[in-house]
């Protein structure tokens, strides 16, 4: 009987296309977190099922954003279960499936091999194998560093030693899965002095939202099996620390609240930039009393998020300079459309053209539909929605005063945002005839 279920769920599966595949996955992931943080012994205090949804979804899509205290609300049992989410949410659903099986020496079969390739999407060259291993070898490597240098930052800061070392290991793991999900009901606003601890989350969320592209490239340029990186690499890399730079002035120069931070108005600048950009949603200063200014600059940054195939999410670093190609060549008339001295493919560009079109309309409606319900002001609200479609975690304080409809609002929305807006869209949309016969889905790599 059980053989008999099991051979038509394998069937059902198979049926899917790799994009109805991810869709289905990351949901049964977030239906299971949602049930076993409803069961009273992972809670310290009783929260209602909707909150627990809340905080299942934030998790599997690497958010961070909350309706209640995580360690307030949920015991060892129920954090662990919350910091397992964010692992699967950060590197994917069929990475530990798939690594299993090649830790078997059992080879992955066209069904892994296709949603891999929808869920990872790499430019040509790069093997799935390879792939794959470089992802679970390069997590496990740096969260285990960042949990060591977590230690000891935490243990000099005065944390309690048992504490420090479940903090450490959590908070690693958050970092570099970009997750924002913490310990501290202030996030890092306590650590705001800190240099070891703002340098270490900096640290672990850059290279988390880096990509694994960027990581697999370098690997395979240190190895000899290439010459170079690949010019995929070099535009993430360009976009990043032009981003960095450009969040981080800004901030400095104008934004009153950091002012007063003396000798950390610097890193305190750095940090919020950066927590934008590679959408790793802690902070170590109040959003909620930044100027209107500098909040559409957090905003922007927020909105192109982090890199291709990292653990980051929002519209993609990628994306935006494919855009910027489309509008430099179009204003000097150029027929072609190319970016410091390379064509970029058709392809590429409609997707980011779609890609940016979705971001917008997603972030209109359900902020139109915030507006509707919650009386906060429109920044805030615009804020929240676009934090939540770019699963930063970042907030000016108001999502656990949301309504029921305002939080159904935004599990959608960070569900979406951690699926990808464009595999969202095929999987409920696309016909099927078109998407098995596609076979250059590597090409979408924004």
């Amino acid at each position: 009987m059980m053989k008999k279920i099991l051979k038509k769920y394998r069937k059902f599966q198979l049926s899917l296309s790799p994009q109805q595949n991810l869709l289905y996955g990351f949901s049964i992931y977030a239906i299971i977190g949602w049930f076993l943080l409803c069961l009273p012994i992972v809670q310290k205090q009783a929260v209602s099922a909707l909150d627990s949804l809340f905080i299942a979804t934030s998790a599997i899509s690497t958010t961070g954003l909350v309706t209640v205290s995580i360690f307030d609300t949920y015991n060892g049992f129920g954090q662990f279960i919350v910091m397992l989410l964010f692992q699967i949410g950060g590197i994917g659903y069929m990475t530990f499936t798939s690594f299993i099986l090649l830790s078997k020496k059992s080879d992955l079969t066209h069904w892994h091999q296709r949603i891999l390739n929808a869920e990872f999407t790499m430019p040509k060259g790069f093997q799935i194998k390879d792939f794959l291993k470089s992802v679970i070898i390069f997590t496990v490597t740096i969260e285990i560093l960042g949990a060591l240098c977590f230690y000891i930052a935490f243990t000099n800061a005065g944390v309690e030693h048992n504490f420090a070392i479940w903090s450490s290991i959590y908070h690693s793991v958050s970092a570099f899965c970009t997750a924002g999900f913490g310990l501290y009901n202030d996030s890092f606003e306590q650590f705001a002095g800190n240099t070891a601890i703002n340098t270490i989350i900096s640290v672990l969320a850059i290279c988390g939202s880096l990509g694994f592209i960027v990581v697999t490239d370098f690997w395979n340029r240190l190895s000899g099996k290439t010459k170079r990186v690949t010019y995929t690499t070099k535009i993430i890399l360009g976009a990043m620390t032009l981003l960095l730079t450009m969040g981080t002035v800004m901030i400095y120069f104008f934004e009153p609240s950091v002012a007063q931070l003396g000798e950390n108005k610097l890193m305190a600048s750095f940090f919020q930039a950066m927590t934008a950009l590679t959408t790793v949603g802690f902070n170590t200063i109040p959003l909620g009393g930044f100027s209107l200014a500098i909040l559409l600059v957090v905003i922007f940054l927020m909105y192109v998020g982090a890199s291709p195939s990292g653990t980051g999410g929002g519209m993609k670093t990628t994306t935006l300079t494919a855009l910027i190609a489309i509008m430099w060549n179009r204003i000097r008339n150029n027929k072609r459309i190319t970016f410091l001295g390379k064509s970029i493919p058709l392809e590429r560009l409609y997707v980011a053209t779609s890609v940016f079109m979705l971001y917008a309309s997603v972030i209109f409606v359900s902020t139109f539909l915030l507006a509707m319900s919650e009386d906060f002001p429109l920044h805030q609200i615009l804020f929240e929605t676009t934090s939540a479609i770019g699963t930063v975690g970042l907030s000016t304080g108001i999502t656990g005063d949301l309504t029921s409809w305002g939080k159904m609002v935004l599990i959608i929305v960070m569900f979406i945002g951690r699926l990808g807006l464009l595999t969202f869209g095929l999987a409920i949309l696309a016909r099927r005839n078109k998407l098995t016969k596609r076979k250059k889905e590597e090409d979408l790599a924004l």
